[in-house]
């Protein structure tokens, strides 16, 4: 039985983990997080799409978590998916993917396959990756083969898992490429072989810079239908119907979750370091998507005006602070940004979320309100940021005396849609 060490234990290496798992591989899970270790061996999972039940069949089929990363040196295949962010200053942090790199090397045997699976520029496998793997001494295309393979993750979508969505893969060298191929193809459907890591690396970026500039597109429209006078949803859906050439994006909030806010910044990060100059599309992108939050507040004083309230010393009720439906992820959630906004204003703002019991904002610990029903009634306005499957429309729209939805799906005297 092949042995597979997965570095990371989150929203991409925990369901790499059961896939593996269910293919007939041993599989040990790394995760520098004790915490994270000692709740997966205790039976607890904190990603959406694993249940405990998930988590139990892996553990009754042999997986295990470990901070250990001693473990590695028995591992055919490595798997490194920890996160990618930004740092403080906007730039990519490539320090867990580095910190990964030094303990994979120090345990590093010949003959392993390590793939990378952490989004991040095209170049990063080659020059930050592996130097320091071969600080082992071994050489990446002789003594142990590289590759990258990008995540493509969707928590919470049903319809598309790890198994049925297609794995790009590009390796180091051409057998390098066709080892990861063949290991994945044990895992998913399909994969798709490119040229090197480079190519794998960029088509990752590709795909969420294009939904970035997409939604800023739509977003950006968002403020000449309101002057026009138009529906933008409805022309938004009337555009749909084409059935070529044209792929529907909606307006909202402004973007979040780990990937959209994120992965376009390495990509022109990479730019202005080779070029001299960023991607003025992502930029700009960037620049409308980041200025959402503060339009839906100016939208907010307006519909409070309109009625003779002051946004200082009103109650607004946010209403699902996660990035994305029906999941408790709230990373990047574009309802932080408003609520300090709204509360900069002198409002009260309270929140309600199905998936998020308490909500960390800056210094203050919040909580969903228990009452769902009596917070909608009692607010001077309803704000819709995530249409969570649990939320029943129709009885907000009742009782809401006034509710800004962001998301376009709501009807109603009360309700006034972005």
């Amino acid at each position: 039985m092949s042995k597979v060490a997965i570095v990371g234990q989150g929203y991409v290496g925990l369901p790499l983990a059961r896939t593996a798992i269910n293919a007939g591989l041993e599989v040990v899970g790394v995760d520098a997080d004790a915490d994270i270790v000692a709740g997966l061996n205790n039976g607890h999972s904190h990603v959406d799409d694993l249940s405990a039940a998930d988590l139990a069949a892996m553990v009754s089929n042999g997986y295990r978590a470990t901070s250990d990363a001693a473990e590695l040196r028995h591992a055919e295949y490595v798997i490194i998916c920890v996160p990618t962010p930004l740092s403080e200053d906007g730039d990519p942090d490539l320090g867990p993917l580095r910190a990964a790199a030094a303990d994979v090397a120090r345990q590093l045997s010949a003959g392993t396959l390590v793939v990378v699976e952490s989004t991040t520029y095209p170049g990063t496998t080659d020059e930050v990756v592996r130097p320091i793997l071969e600080e082992s001494g071994l050489i990446a295309g002789q003594d142990f083969n590289l590759a990258y393979s990008p995540e493509r993750i969707d928590p919470g979508n049903p319809e598309f898992g790890l198994q049925n969505t297609p794995k790009i893969v590009g390796g180091h060298t051409q057998a390098c490429g066709e080892r990861a191929a063949i290991f994945y193809g044990k895992l998913v459907q399909d994969v798709v072989r490119v040229r090197g890591t480079r190519e794998a690396e960029m088509a990752k970026l590709l795909e969420n810079t294009y939904r970035h500039i997409n939604i800023a597109l739509v977003n950006d429209m968002v403020r000449l239908s309101r002057e026009l006078g138009l529906d933008l949803w409805e022309a938004i859906g009337a555009a749909a119907t084409k059935p070529f050439g044209y792929q529907p994006f909606w307006p909202g909030p402004g973007v979040g979750g780990h990937c959209i806010p994120i992965d376009p910044r390495y990509l022109s990060h990479e730019a202005s370091v080779r070029l001299g100059h960023p991607l003025r599309f992502v930029e700009l992108a960037r620049e409308v998507n980041e200025s959402m939050p503060g339009y839906v507040a100016e939208r907010i004083e307006e519909r409070l005006d309109a009625d003779g309230i002051p946004l200082a010393g009103a109650t607004v009720l946010l209403l699902g602070i996660t990035y994305k439906p029906d999941i408790g992820d709230s990373r990047e959630t574009p309802a932080a940004p408003l609520a300090r906004i709204l509360r900069d204003g002198g409002a009260i703002v309270q929140y309600h979320d199905p998936f998020i019991g308490e909500w960390e904002l800056d210094a203050d610990q919040l909580t969903s309100v228990a009452d769902l029903a009596s917070s909608v009634a009692g607010a001077d306005l309803c704000v819709l940021l995530q249409q969570h499957r649990d939320y029943d429309l129709d009885d907000i729209a009742t009782r809401a005396a006034r509710v800004l939805d962001t998301r376009g799906v709501m009807t109603g005297e009360s309700v006034e849609r972005l």
